[in-house]
This record gives structure tokens, sequence and C-alpha cells, in this order.
């Protein structure tokens, strides 16, 4: 059985672990080790502040009183009217669970009672895992592509996917 809720003010310390633990498994061997460390150790303690900064609405997915899986959401930056997904991770240890397509049903169940009805996300080109997820919950993708630079001044690219909320 898992849970979903709204992750809350004390919850700084867990979504770090979570976003700094997937994001090593999934993206570090994109990167220099020295500059994946960095971004490891930065996803680690930039939490506290995000949650106090708003108005995205950051989820939590716990299986008992685990926190594994996390979600960032809100209005897009780039498409006027649609939602999306700006982060979406589950802990390695939690990955084949379901867990994170508890967490996306949540996630959709709550743009759909705000008052979307469709939600865009990106993720990199090059994660094949991810990419099937997104599919299997019934993302397509849109054709549209762009690069991103994580800091490194290696941009990766990246692919849009959307379906209704």
């Amino acid at each position: 059985m898992f849970t979903i809720r709204r992750a809350c003010q004390y919850d700084g310390d867990i979504l770090g672990e979570i976003h700094a633990t997937a994001w090593e498994a999934a993206y570090a061997p994109f990167f220099a080790t020295e500059f994946a460390a960095r971004e490891v150790q930065s996803r680690r303690t930039r939490w506290h502040e995000r949650l106090a900064q708003g108005p995205r609405t950051i989820l939590l997915a716990e299986h008992g009183s685990q926190p594994l899986a996390m979600s960032v959401s809100g209005p897009s930056t780039t498409r006027p009217g649609l939602a999306e997904i700006f982060t979406f991770f589950s802990h390695p240890d939690s990955w084949g669970s379901g867990i994170a397509t508890a967490l996306m049903t949540g996630t959709l169940d709550h743009l759909r009672n705000v008052g979307f009805a469709q939600v865009h996300l990106w993720t990199l080109r090059d994660t094949p895992q991810s990419r099937r997820f997104y599919t299997k919950c019934g993302f397509t993708e849109c054709g549209t592509a762009r690069t991103h630079d994580f800091g490194d001044g290696n941009p990766l690219d990246q692919v849009e996917y959307e379906r209704p909320c």
C-alpha cells in the first residue's frame, strides 16, 4: 500500500536523499566524476529552501512510513495553460515496486483537481528507463527536443512528453 502526500517543511532531508540517490543512479554516468559528486551533494541540500518557495506542489509517495518517491509540478514555464512535471524521482531501492506509478497517478489527480487538463515534462533522451516509465504512464513523445546544460558546459538532449491529466 502506497500513500501520497504533500511534502511539508520538515521533509527537506528526505527529498534530498531521494533526489540525490536517484539522480546519481540515473544521471551521474553522463558527467565527469567530480561534477557528478558536486551535483549529488547539491541535490541533498537544496530542498529545505525549495519547500519554502512555493508555488509548485511537491508530493511524496510512501510505503508504510518510508518516503521513496517525489514529484514537483505546477503551471508550465513554457506552455501557457498546461501543467508541467518539473521533477520526478524515486529512490533506486524502490524501482520496480509500483511506487512511482502510484506517485504519477497521485500527481496527475492533483493537477486535474486544481484545473489542468494537460501536462508535459522533459526527460533526457538517453535515459531509456525513464522514457519507458513515462510511456507506460500514458505520456507520448511530442516530437519536441531541447538541450539542457546542468552546469558543466556539456548540454544533454532532452525530449518532451505530454498527456491529459
